[in-house]
């Protein structure tokens, strides 16, 4: 799976979960700044488990991501971890 898949499919996810608008989905945007909260991360990584078959819970440790270009790269090493 390539990045720029990855992207699109958080993005797709973000967008359809949250009604988010597409556009505020850049790498640097803050989740926070997103409108997303504690109770929306914990729907955000079930969405995300289920797109991409990955267990985000236990692997996830505090500061791997606050950006959503932290998120691209958390789950693009998660997929490729997923790969070898």
């Amino acid at each position: 799976m390539t990045r720029d898949i990855i992207i699109k499919t958080i993005n797709d996810a973000l967008v359809k979960e949250f009604e988010l608008e597409p556009s505020l989905l850049t790498p640097e945007a803050a989740f926070v700044k997103l409108g997303l909260d504690s109770l929306d991360a914990v729907d955000m990584v079930i969405t995300l488990e289920q797109a991409f078959k990955v267990d985000i819970r236990n692997n996830y440790k505090v500061g791997d991501f606050g950006t959503l270009g932290g998120l691209y790269d958390f789950i693009d090493r998660l997929v490729q971890k997923k790969n070898v």
